[in-house]
């Protein structure tokens, strides 16, 4: 009798550990389980958005299930793609986390409207809305993480709709634009050989954005040094990258890259930071396109903060230094998810 109960209880206890190694971590089963009926389509789902000129559709894939946590990634640009988030991939299953890839409106797989109105901060954030509710994540379980020009993105939208989030990630973004053009004319430039500088400064003076010669400055002595350590870059960086939506892009963040002078030449969210009131982790790299520096004031403003910062990363430090940027970014979510913070 003794031995049935004890093996009952050894029983009990594995079933446990097997099923949930912490109360919201899902087991193998239960991550990769089948959640919709119909056609299997690998998680893709086309999500339509009302916009002021009409309805469109933007492409999203989902990964894993967990209802409680559940990460929503937005790409860099404006214009980018997913493409840059494929390393999470790597990283975010083993750990049991829901997430999302999804290209904005006018990028990759979405629609590609041309009506230039459409390229606004505020509609960003609306159609971030609508896909937050399309997919069904609220805030016991939503987190969203922007990157670069995502971050923008990200902090605007909990600027409006915090109540909606559990947890807030701005990856090498700082707040505010004119401190980014700052640092990239006073810091980075002056890394430089002065020779490249000027003739990087000579060609944009002659607006030779689409010149041969202009890349071929700029990838060794800013883009491998600035953008993406890792080389050869990664195949989806390369790839990423190839596919941009360059009208998007000049349109809000202009065609230099020691500058800005499209739609975003003034936006600054600096002095707004007070408001964030949900758990929010800022990540910095030290060869950042972005002051570290400034990312990490950034997690003293707002009222739950938190820095991560990446020594050997750059503007893509979930590519060059993963060893720091992962497990910084998925102890974050664990703590918010743990109450923690």
């Amino acid at each position: 009798m003794k031995r049935f109960f004890f093996l009952s209880v050894v029983a009990i206890l594995l079933a446990a550990c097997n099923n949930t190694s912490n109360n919201n971590t899902p087991n193998l089963a239960e991550y990769h389980a089948i959640t919709d009926s119909g056609v299997q389509s690998g998680g893709v789902k086309m999500i339509p958005i009302e916009t002021p000129i009409g309805k469109f559709n933007v492409w999203t894939k989902k990964f894993g299930n967990n209802p409680k946590i559940k990460v929503l990634l937005l790409h860099g640009g404006p214009g980018g793609t997913h493409e840059g988030f494929e390393s999470f991939e790597s990283f975010f299953p083993k750990e049991g986390f829901e997430f999302y890839e999804y290209d904005q409106l006018g990028s990759m797989l979405s629609d590609h409207p041309t009506d230039s109105s459409l390229w606004t901060t505020e509609r960003f954030v609306e159609e971030v809305e609508q896909v937050r509710k399309a997919l069904g994540l609220n805030k016991d379980n939503f987190y969203v993480l922007g990157h670069s020009w995502g971050g923008i993105l990200a902090l605007e939208y909990a600027l409006k709709y915090q109540d909606n989030i559990k947890g807030l990630i701005i990856s090498n973004m700082v707040s505010s634009i004119p401190e980014y053009v700052k640092y990239a004319n006073n810091v980075l430039a002056k890394q430089m050989d002065p020779k490249i500088v000027d003739t990087i400064r000579l060609m944009e003076s002659k607006k030779q954005y689409t010149h041969p010669r202009y890349m071929e400055i700029l990838v060794p002595n800013y883009y491998e040094k600035h953008l993406c350590r890792a080389l050869p870059w990664p195949e989806p960086v390369t790839r990423s990258f190839s596919h941009i939506n360059q009208e998007i892009y000049i349109m809000m963040q202009g065609p230099s890259e020691f500058g800005a002078s499209g739609r975003l030449l003034n936006w600054d969210r600096s002095k707004d930071l007070p408001k964030i009131k949900v758990p929010t982790l800022t990540i910095g790299g030290q060869y950042d396109t972005m002051d570290p520096e400034h990312m990490k004031w950034m997690s003293t403003q707002v009222q739950k903060g938190r820095y991560l910062y990446c020594p050997d990363g750059s503007h893509c430090s979930m590519w060059d230094d993963q060893p720091h940027y992962f497990p910084g970014l998925i102890s974050f979510i664990k703590d918010v998810d743990a109450g923690k913070m």
